[in-house]
């Protein structure tokens, strides 16, 4: 175990003090820079960008836990803290500092992650843990479950994803699936029975989520001058949503 820290600083994006989509009960979440993937129907493009984080205030774990823990009133017994991005495992040692401080006041924590960083080196998979004892659930959001289609989505492979799915299971450590569904792209019916069936292998899985794609993002691709592959695609209908939940076994 490393040495706390306090004092490690780390770049946020953005703070939402009253969340409710975020994780369990009320919450606070907290949107950190920085991601590998570039997911085409992404919402937070502007958390991607390293010039845009250098021109955004550096925060220490202890002052971002001083800003965070006001609201504890709010939280009650089923609330907590959510931290997401971005991804927040690209500053995964700041997250463990935070969530230190948070657990010493006996907050829920959890990580809203795609899983990109997630490798099994060492020294990595030593600090990967770390944050694990001070996590008590990862929302892991899916992009795609096969792998070919994963990278067309999103430019990287989904290897490693499933793998730290794999290893979450194997710690027994909760976790929530997320799959954002867009019409044509990641709404297959053979993959949504395959990822059916790896949700059966998974032992810690305790919720279950479909996302429908949507549009209120576009204006950020816009402002960044970026070109938006997906102009055109609807989002899905209720009864696609209804169709997609029922193969994974989603009960309303």
């Amino acid at each position: 175990m490393s040495n706390p820290n306090p004092n490690i600083k780390g770049r946020i994006h953005s703070f939402e003090s009253f969340a409710l989509v975020d994780g369990p009960g009320v919450r606070c979440a907290v949107f950190l820079y920085g991601c590998a993937l570039r997911c085409k129907f992404c919402h937070n493009p502007d958390t991607w960008c390293p010039s845009s984080i250098s021109q955004t205030k550096e925060i220490t774990a202890r002052e971002l836990f001083d800003k965070a823990i006001r609201y504890k009133p709010y939280w009650k017994n089923n609330g907590g803290i959510t931290v997401s991005g971005g991804e927040p495992l690209v500053q995964l040692d700041f997250v463990t500092e935070f969530f230190r401080l948070m657990k010493k006041e006996g907050v829920h924590t959890c990580v809203d992650t795609a899983g990109q960083p997630f490798r099994r080196d060492p020294e990595w998979l030593d600090r990967f843990n770390e944050l694990m004892s001070l996590t008590d659930l990862f929302m892991l959001d899916l992009k795609q479950f096969d792998s070919k289609l994963h990278v067309e989505l999103t430019g990287k492979d989904n290897a490693n994803i499933l793998d730290m799915a794999r290893y979450l299971s194997d710690n027994g450590k909760e976790m929530w699936i997320r799959h954002v569904l867009v019409p044509g792209l990641t709404d297959g019916k053979e993959d949504l029975k395959a990822l059916r069936k790896k949700l059966d292998e998974w032992t810690n899985v305790s919720r279950v989520e479909i996302l429908p794609y949507h549009t209120l993002g576009l204006f950020k691709w816009e402002n960044l001058g970026i070109p938006y592959s997906l102009e055109g695609v609807p989002v899905p209908t209720v009864e696609q949503v209804k169709e997609a939940e029922e193969i994974l076994g989603i009960k309303k």
